[in-house]
This record gives structure tokens, sequence and C-alpha cells, in this order.
């Protein structure tokens, strides 16, 4: 092992100077002289500089250009309009013949017809993707090389491996955050080498290059699919089903080099025994082509296999094989570690070598592959006909806008869905054709059906890399039932898109007054598109009733009305105004001929509020989570067109607050100061609505913005018995919360819960923080039950912590509330279950009477 590490320091020596090609490349290999290197279209070395974004997309032009085995698409763009590409890879034979061999290779997946395929003629089909972390990037440098490769190379081994290959080769999964730390890496590098781990270049400032435009992991969204990016890849996905997808990380500096299989235990159940043993036959490759060149390595550690949002797990429930890599990071271009000197050429080697192991173990394992992929969709059809649930039935009647975006999400996965021919009634619950939908489990998209709506109690394990339960049916706060008779004589048309959204102006015009129920998902933008026009509204704190066109309508607590004579406005320009608001939403409006109501209050009543329109500050930067600042950043600008100012801690001294609302995402604020944290109590103490989610409801408490206290854990220690040192690691993780679903109880008339309809809410949690119930009797309208876990890993010495306590506490200060929400009602973008509560708080925490 000591004359091994000498190498390997060696090694990582000579790699710390600009390497040529044939640092990278295999040897005894000829290059055909028309393909041009990378240095020559991105004008350095590989590992040289970090390649920017725009230069690596001019490479892989020329090199598609440039060869007749490469046929390059632009599959769709970035936020910041990045291309993101994906270049196909294989024989100039197979190119002619391209789109017949995709036809051939999907019909693997039709469980009816793929007996007849000859797999001994099918390329196997291969997807390496790098970088899905920005801030990762020695896997976007690495894929130069392999571009090249792949181009340049010849000789029988290559032409033997492109005849029998489709390499889907993806640069750069994250293009923002690629180009955004390769500016900071290259920007701070200096002409005389510096290896300090405490210079700049390893340190980035926040959000840092990890994440996407609006600081999201994309990494964990190739289930819900909510970005852009990830929409994109997802189509090239579907459209191929890849047999391998490689998924180029990288880790912490001081580690050496990770691939697949992770933890045993730790292995979705869903996933078959047969995808694991493949992984680790072509672990093999990878620990033969990383010994051949001196690299250390680790696998069944660390990491694993249990989310399906995640880019080398999701593959799995597709019949292939997704492959993790995790190199050791240089977060620059060259730093000392604990294993010696680490640099960037070094890292991109060992990125580009297992690119070569990974087609390596395809050319050789293709027939296996391609059978296991055939065999594994005749499973599921075997799974699925014996599943006691035959279908699901789900929708929404008072909330057209969150089921579209549920069917959107669930369409982009190929899942058959189709509108309920019939009324049905399942579990007490009333289904109607106007507004469910019916997804039947016979299907080839069984397993990832399975896994959305399923909810999942028992573990092999107790430790886990990331959530342990994402039941989206509840994520999304979706009324859904089991068919577990046939469901042939429910299946109406079959949708093949969502045709969007369709408000109504139901009665048309009117001289008086419109009213609007708060329970769809957009009724938020509605209103803030009209305030931003000038329009003023309230909002119903009682219910009403209003006969309309012969029919009583019922207007929940929530209701907004709009005045049609507003100051400066003709009532003409208030109903177009209303009319251009509501479009691409599902927000009716009801037109109002009186103030007379049939029941409750009247529209001249005391118990209608003003509505502010709200100007929002929060808090980002230094002492503030990135990803929980861009998932609040994201629902606001993408689904809400709501602008916010997000504000560096450090800053908030110096700025002048014209705001009505503040929100503190989660974050440990140690940056702000006392006189900030004066400013921000005056401020509140003024009126102002401070929203704070996860630790920041912590750090207020601890500094007497509010009465907040928070419980422990119940589980009492046994003092006696002793375990051995080894476990002790492991003991601290399994008390985590890695990401649980839970119930909680709702008051229906608290501002707070405006817009809901049902009792009770599913809440995700991934903290170990458990709130009291603030001791007034209307400060914590959301309070988990008596038995909360609904789907995931719950530690038992936090069984009797969390039950009845509180998901949201308000603190009166002063004429202002500070809004305590312990958990992320906003989760990855598809939380939107409960993303109305932080809206409710936004809009009417101002209105609330304490």
């Amino acid at each position: 092992m000591r004359n091994l590490l000498v190498v390997v320091l060696a090694v990582c020596a000579i790699a710390s100077k600009a390497q040529d090609l044939d640092y990278y490349l295999p040897k005894n290999v000829s290059y055909n002289p028309a393909i041009p290197t990378p240095k020559s279209v991105i004008y350095h070395e590989i590992g040289e500089w970090h390649v920017t974004h725009d230069r690596l997309v001019n490479y892989m032009k020329a090199v598609d250009a440039a060869s007749d085995r490469i046929t390059l698409q632009i599959t769709g763009y970035t936020y910041e309009g990045r291309p993101q590409l994906a270049l196909f890879i294989t024989s100039p034979s197979n190119q002619q013949k391209l789109e017949q061999i995709r036809q051939q290779h999907i019909q693997l997946a039709d469980a009816n017809t793929s007996t007849s395929l000859d797999v001994d003629k099918m390329p196997i089909v291969v997807w390496m993707g790098y970088s899905i972390h920005g801030n990762e990037s020695s896997g976007a440098n690495a894929s130069l090389l392999a571009a090249y490769y792949l181009a340049a190379a010849q000789g029988k081994e290559v032409d033997k491996l492109l005849e029998n290959t489709v390499i889907i080769l993806d640069p750069s999964f994250n293009p923002d955050g690629l180009n955004r730390f390769a500016t900071w890496a290259n920007m701070h590098k200096s002409k005389t080498m510096v290896s300090d781990p405490n210079a700049r270049e390893f340190n980035e400032v926040w959000p840092g290059g990890r994440f996407n435009h609006y600081w999201f992991d994309l990494n964990r969204d190739w289930l819900p699919a909510q970005h852009v990016e990830s929409q994109s890849r997802l189509k090239v996905f579907h459209d191929w089903k890849p047999n391998i997808l490689t998924d180029h990380h990288e880790q912490g500096s001081n580690a050496t080099f990770f691939f697949q299989p992770g933890v045993p235990s730790r292995v979705n159940p869903n996933t078959p025994v047969k995808n694991q043993q493949l992984t680790a036959a072509i672990g093999n490759y990878h620990a033969k082509f990383l010994d051949s060149i001196g690299s250390l390595y680790f696998t069944k550690e660390g990491y694993d296999d249990f989310y399906y949002g995640k880019g080398s797990t999701f593959p799995d429930i597709h019949g292939a094989v997704g492959i993790l890599f995790e190199q050791a990071s240089s977060r620059g271009h060259a730093q000392e570690t604990a294993n010696g000197l680490l640099t960037f050429p070094f890292t991109i080697r060992n990125q580009f070598v297992t690119s070569l192991s990974t087609l390596e173990a395809a050319k050789n394992l293709r027939k296996e592959m391609l059978n296991y992929q055939r065999d594994f969709y005749k499973d599921v059809k075997a799974e699925a006909e014996a599943s006691p649930i035959k279908a699901y039935v789900f929708g929404d009647e008072k909330d057209k806008g969150k089921t579209e975006v549920f069917v959107d999400m669930m369409l982009r996965q190929q899942v058959k869905i189709y509108k309920l021919k019939e009324n049905i009634s399942i579990d007490g619950k009333q289904f109607n054709t106007n507004s469910t939908y019916v997804i039947p489990t016979n299907q080839p998209q069984y397993k990832l059906i399975k896994i959305v709506f399923e909810k999942t109690f028992d573990y092999k394990d107790s430790l886990f890399y990331d959530v342990t339960a994402w039941t989206m049916s509840l994520a999304f706060g979706l009324p859904y039932g089991e068919v577990k008779t046939s469901s042939a004589n429910l299946l109406g048309q079959q949708l093949t898109s969502i045709n969007g959204a369709s408000a109504n102006m139901i009665g048309g015009s009117s001289s008086y007054g419109y009213l609007i129920r708060w329970n769809e998902l957009l009724a938020p933008k509605v209103l803030y598109n009209l305030q931003a026009n000038g329009i003023q509204a309230k909002v119903a704190t009682q219910k009403l009733s209003i006969n309309l066109n012969g029919k009583n309508e019922v207007f929940d607590y929530g209701t907004i009305f709009i005045s049609a004579n507003q100051p400066g406005k003709s009532t003409q320009d208030v109903y177009q105004l209303i009319q251009s608001a509501i479009k691409e939403t599902s927000v009716d409006v009801y037109a109002v001929k009186s103030s007379f109501a049939s029941g409750g209050i009247d529209l001249g009543s005391n118990s209608f509020s003003p509505v502010k329109q709200p100007k929002i500050m929060m808090f980002g930067g230094v002492g503030t989570s990135a990803t929980d600042v861009g998932e609040i950043w994201h629902m606001l600008d993408q689904r809400m067109s709501i602008p916010v100012s997000i504000v560096d801690v450090d800053r908030f001294n110096s700025i002048d607050l014209n705001y009505n609302v503040i929100i503190m995402s989660s974050g440990n604020y140690r940056n702000l100061d006392k006189s900030a944290q004066d400013k921000l109590r005056n401020w509140i103490s003024n009126g102002g609505t401070l929203i704070a989610t996860e630790d920041a409801t912590r750090y207020l408490a601890q500094n007497g913005f509010t009465k907040v206290l928070f419980k422990s854990d119940s589980a009492k220690r046994d003092t006696v018995r002793t375990m051995p040192y080894y476990l002790r690691s492991d003991e601290q993780r399994a008390k985590e919360m890695a990401g649980s679903i839970f119930e909680a109880r709702l008051d229906l008339t608290h501002p707070i819960c405006y817009g809901y309809t049902q009792p009770t809410v599913s809440v995700f949690k991934s903290n170990t923080m458990f709130m009291d119930k603030n001791n007034g009797y209307y400060d914590a309208p959301v309070i988990y039950t008596e038995d909360p876990l609904q789907s995931g890993y719950l530690y038992r010495g936090y069984k009797n912590v969390i039950k009845n306590s509180a998901v949201i506490n308000i603190d009166q200060l002063g004429r202002g509330k500070v809004i305590s929400m312990v958990d992320n009602l906003n989760f990855r973008a598809f939380w939107l279950g409960t993303s109305k509560l932080f809206m409710n708080s936004i809009y009417f925490g101002d209105i609330i009477r304490l």
C-alpha cells in the first residue's frame, strides 16, 4: 500500500503542471488528425484552466462538424439561456440509421413485443453525464477528452466499440452552475501555484457553483423534474432508455475515488437484485482501469441507491444501471490534501478513465445488459398484473392548477393517464369526471407509479444519504384513491399532454365587483398581478354565500373581493385587468351584482380586510441556506410572478427597509449583529411581518424575537449498555431526520390556512427541531397530529416529541408578527401541498389578530 501511495503522490505531482493530451489518453492508439484537439478550440490544455461553458459548447460543435461519428443535438436551454447538449456517438454506419436503432431499442420496454427482438445485433445505449453539480467540474472537463477520444481514436477496438454502442454524451448537466464555478476558479488562479486550502480559490462565495440558476440541486430533480434543465434531459432519457447512465461527481478533497455499488443495505427494495449484480460487474472494470494508472478508490460505503430522484438511481427503475462516480475534488487547480497535492488534471484523468472503463464494460456486457432491460419490463408487467392495486384515481376539483402540475410531472415520466370516465367513490372520497384522472398500474412505468404513490415504513438500514420518503400524492396534497378492481370501465380519454389552465369569468363583467376563491394554487399570482396594476383587494375573514344565476355559491374563508369601482379605473378597465390576470391559470372569477349575501357576511362587512400588496425582502448570502433561499425565490418568481429582493445578511444594516414582509429562510445568521437585530426588531414592531423557516426559527427564539420553545429527544439512553466504537458515527447518524412525511392538523378558519379545504396536510420534515405550541389560543394554527408519521423513517426517540408539536407558531411583536415555520414548506419545488401556508403568511400575516 505504501508503494502505491508513493505512485499516487508522484502522479499528482507530475500532473500539477499543465498536461497535454498524452497525459490523459490511452497509449498505443492513433488519432485522426482531422479531428480538432480541445486546445485548438478552447485555447488552453485540458486542466490548465477550468473550461467555461461557452468554450465547452464550442468544442462540442467543432468535433461534431469534423466527425461522422457524432450527431449533436441542442436538447434545451437553461434558465440563463445556455444550451444543453447531447452528442450521439456511434459508428458512421449506425449514424445513418440512428432513428431506426432508437425505435428498436425502446421496444425493449414493451413486454408485449420485446420477445421477438434479436439483441445479438442491437447496440447497447450508454449515457455519460458530467458535473450535475457545477462546482464538481472535473467531470465536464473530462467530457472534452471523451468527445475527442471517441471522435478521433482509430483502430479495431474503437471501431468495434462504436459499432456495438450508441453513446449519449452530455458534457454538462448543469451549464449555469459550471460556468459560475469556472469563472470563480479561473479568476483566482495565480501564475505561481498556490495550493493552500485556505486560499480564496478553493473557497467559493455564497451560493457557489453547485446549483442551477435558482440554487437548486439538480441531482435531486430527476423524478419530480420541476426545472427546465431536468425536463430537457428527461425527454432524451425516455426517448432512448439507456442501458447504463454514468453520473460524474466530486467529493471532499481528502477522499480518493468512489464508484458503485454503494452500501448494500441502502438499496431501494424496488430495485431488482440483478441490477446490483450488474453494477458490481461493471465495477470490476472501473477497478481494473483505475489500478492501471495507480489511482486509489473505494466502494460499497458512504453512498446509497435509495432515492430515485438522483441521476445514479433514477435509471434503476427503468431497466438500466446507474453508476455514481465521486472524485476527490481539487476545487481549484492544485490543492494540498491529506493524500498529498491533488491537482485538477489528476481529477480529470480519473473521470476520463472511468468513462473508458464504463464503455469497456458496456462492450463486453452488451448482451447481458440488453437482456436485463427486456427481462426487467417483462417482470414489471407480471408484477403489475399481480398487484392488488389496479389503478390510482386522483384530482382536486378545488385546485385544478395543482392537479395539472402533478399530471404534467407524470406525463413527462411517460406514465399513461386518462380522464375519469364515470364518477366513483373510494373510502368515502368522491371523485367526479370533471376534475379526476386515472393512472392504471398495468403499464411499463408501473415501478415509477408505485414509488410515486407508495408509503414506506420498513427499512433495512437507519442511515440515509438523502430523503427516506417522497410520496408525491401527499407532497402535492392531492385527494387520491386506490382502485382494487378492474379499472377498464373508469378509463376515459387518454392524455397526451395537459391542456393547461382554463380560468373562467363566471357571470361576465360586473359594475359591482368580483369574488375569487383562494383555494387555487395560482390565486396569489392572480392577486399580485391585479395589485401591481393598481387594483385594491379585500379578503373575507368569514364565510359567505352568494346567489349566482339561481345557484347558491358558498365562498370560504380567504375569498378575495375585488370592487369594480377602483380609483382612476373604469369598470371595463377592471374587467379587462382581471381577464388578463387569470390567463394561464385555473383561477375562476365570479361576477357579483350586489353587496347582499344569501348567507354569511355581506360584501360591505368589516369582516372583509384590506390586503396589502407584498413588498418582500429575503435574507440571502453568508449565514443562510442557498437551497432554501432558492426554493422560495423559485416559487415566488417562477410560479407566482412575485418579485422578491434578496439581500445579503451582511448588508442588512445599511439598507432602507421599504418592505412589509421579510423572509428568513433556514440559516445560522451568526453575522446578524446586535444593531442589525435591533433594526429588524423595530421594523417588526412598526407593523412588519417576519417569516422564518427551520433553523431561523431557533435563531429568533434564542435572540428574544419569539417565545418559541423546542422539545428534545425523548429516548432514554441505556447507561449500562456499551457499543463497539466503530458504530459511534452510525449511532449519531441514525438520529438524523433525512426526510420523512408527517400529518398536521389545520385550523381552516385561520388566515394562515386560508384556501385549504381538508382538515389535514402532509408536511415534509428533514430536521430534528420540534416546536412546542405557543401558549395563546390562536397562535399555533398548524399542529402535528397524535400519530403523525405518514411515510418515511422516524428514529424512535422522536415519536413522542413530534406528536402534537407545532408546525407553525405566531408571535406578536409590537404591531407586527413573527411567523415561525419549523419545517421547509417549499421543499424542492414540488411540495405544493404546503406552499399555500407560506404564501398565506406573506399575504395575510398582517391581518392575524392574537
